[in-house]
């Protein structure tokens, strides 16, 4: 056998590379990732890993993608733990995550791609425990409750209580008062499901999967002064690149936010931070 045979024969028989367990979808930023002792800019396309912590600013929104085709929505002010996280590809494939949302709102839709036939997804919020099925469930961790509205399908709660129950009825909710038994299940009118919604849902100018429009921050004439710059725009959550550009025989170097979807979101966004550290005069472009 030749030795390029056999090396295309070994290719062939190594496993495909394995699909991420969860991906950053979409950014409305401010936003971060904590991974282990760093914390940065959370950013679009990063796949997450177990332990990864992602935390929002005011007016923030963040979507990741599941495996299994589902999406966590995280609303403003907000923290997220991921673990467990795993995909087993055998006859019965399943996808795990145990989640943990210790502040703020979030929704989990689940996916019905075939690839993965079940899920085992358990997410933690305001001292309850929600055994995911095929959901849509939106939950919160509030200042003065917790809240969990099953809006369609079947979730397993163990309560804050700790005693376990089914919700098993769209548009129902389930209240924690903090420092208060729980309120027993009752039904969510259509306005209230709106409001909460709202506060998941993206609803500014966001980095997205495919965006190809950019902001130009600003333009730094010196090396020091882009650094600076790029770093003061990373610790407030925003997922800068810096790129050096020729001119006049030199450098200058442009700050940029990138993966915004069309022309009138960049338009708004630039508008948005126009005057923040240094923005004097952001421009738009693909």
């Amino acid at each position: 056998m030749s030795k390029t045979l056999a090396f295309l024969l070994l290719v062939l028989a190594l496993p495909a590379h394995a699909e991420a367990d969860a991906v950053v979808s979409a950014v409305q930023m401010p936003a971060w990732l904590h991974r282990g002792e760093s914390t940065r800019p959370l950013r679009v396309g990063l796949e997450l890993q177990n332990g990864d912590k992602i935390s929002t600013g005011k007016q923030a929104r963040v979507y990741v993608q599941t495996a299994d085709g589902s999406t966590v929505k995280l609303g403003e002010s907000a923290a997220l733990t991921l673990n467990n996280l795993s995909q087993q590809r055998a006859e019965d494939s399943i996808f795990s995550a145990a989640l943990e949302v210790a502040k703020g709102a979030f929704r989990f839709t689940t996916g019905k791609l075939e690839k993965l036939r079940a899920r085992e997804v358990a997410v933690k919020v305001a001292g309850a425990t929600i055994g995911i099925r095929g959901t849509d469930v939106w939950g919160k961790d509030g200042d003065e409750m917790g809240v969990v509205c099953l809006i369609e399908g079947k979730i397993d709660v163990a309560g804050a209580d700790n005693v376990p129950f089914v919700m098993d009825q769209p548009l129902s909710f389930y209240k924690m008062p903090k420092g208060a038994a729980p309120m027993p299940v009752g039904p969510v009118d259509s306005e209230q499901l709106k409001k909460w919604a709202q506060e998941t849902d993206i609803n500014q100018p966001a980095a997205s999967l495919g965006g190809n429009w950019k902001v130009e921050l600003l333009i730094a004439p010196d090396q020091a002064s882009a650094l600076s710059a790029y770093d003061q725009w990373r610790s407030a959550g925003y997922d800068v690149r810096l790129l050096p550009v020729e001119k006049d025989g030199g450098w200058v170097y442009s700050l940029r936010i990138v993966q915004l979807a069309n022309r009138a979101e960049a338009q708004q966004f630039a508008q948005q931070l126009k005057g923040n550290l240094g923005a004097e005069n952001p421009i738009v472009s693909r």
